[in-house]
């Protein structure tokens, strides 16, 4: 097994799904096998519109022959994995290459660059993802967090490290703060229901990030699986008493005993409000199972 770099942009031809799959040619499959039961980092290449850098990691559970298209793969991710990074990382920061396994014997930067999939070594992979799930007061709930303890980008990490940042990956306060950094992001730090947005005296959002389809019940931590959402809106989502339909209407459910003391919640339009870029936007599918399992209709 073996850490890797998968590039995926958003126009890619494609059939990317960066939380559940990942397509590629025959010629990639052996750099793929190994990271076969490991975790990769995804980058958005430079030269691609408002580039991402390095965005986000997860695990290959497994490497299967396309059905669909002869000659084509698909690097299966193992479900709950994927995180997208509180804080995407670019390629150069501070203008020193940040994957250290590109650089050839002169300094400069190989042609390994160009490869779709490649594998790098512990350190990088370490190195990226400190950075990329670093803390962020602004973000962050008001409770106290531990400082990370891979700090020192210059110190060479030994397995046991490179294994304890990989258990850094899956702890789920880790996951809901670095899910709630991107979706709050993502929403301006704007609630999607009402439209308010609110900072508090010691400068930060009143908003949280919920979940469309929750963790439990297998939701995965991707923005488009997320809401920004008022404590008082999230509570109700949560419970069934709003929904959101097709068309991204804000439904109100009939269990309501007040509905006078809602609507005043709800923004002018009476649709959900949402981020610009398509692929940040509430899945359909998403939302279909939230109306199909918790709203009380």
């Amino acid at each position: 097994m073996a850490f890797g770099v998968f590039i995926h942009r958003r126009d890619s031809i494609y059939e990317d799904y960066p939380s559940e799959q990942y397509q590629f040619p025959s010629q990639y499959l052996s750099r793929a096998k190994n990271c076969e039961g490991d975790w990769i980092i995804y980058y958005e290449p430079t030269k691609a519109i408002n580039s991402k850098g390095y965005f986000a990691v997860a695990k290959v559970q497994e490497i299967i022959a396309d059905p669909n298209h002869e000659g084509m793969y698909l690097a299966i991710i193992e479900n709950g994995t994927y995180l997208d990074f509180g804080e995407p990382v670019e390629f150069r920061p501070q203008g020193e290459v940040i994957e250290s396994g590109l650089l050839n014997e002169k300094g400069g930067i190989s042609g390994r660059a160009q490869a779709a999939i490649r594998n790098i070594s512990p350190y990088d992979f370490a190195r990226i993802t400190e950075i990329g799930l670093s803390s962020d007061e602004e973000f962050l709930p008001r409770v106290d967090v531990k400082q990370s303890q891979f700090s020192d980008a210059q110190t060479p990490f030994e397995h046991p490290v490179e294994r304890a940042r990989v258990e850094h990956i899956t702890n789920r306060v880790v996951r809901d703060k670095n899910f709630r950094k991107s979706v709050l992001r993502a929403y301006g730090e704007r609630c999607a229901i009402s439209g308010l947005k609110l900072i508090n005296g010691g400068g930060r959002a009143e908003v949280e990030a919920a979940h469309i389809r929750p963790v439990k019940d297998n939701g995965p931590d991707i923005i488009s699986n997320g809401l920004a959402l008022s404590g008082t809106l999230h509570w109700m989502f949560d419970r069934g008493l709003i929904g959101i339909g097709d068309d991204l209407e804000i439904l109100i459910s009939r269990h309501v005993n007040n509905l006078d003391s809602i609507r005043p919640l709800i923004n002018d339009t009476g649709e959900l409000l949402t981020p610009n870029a398509q692929f940040q936007k509430p899945r359909l599918d998403f939302i279909q199972w939230h109306r199909s399992e918790y709203f009380k209709d």
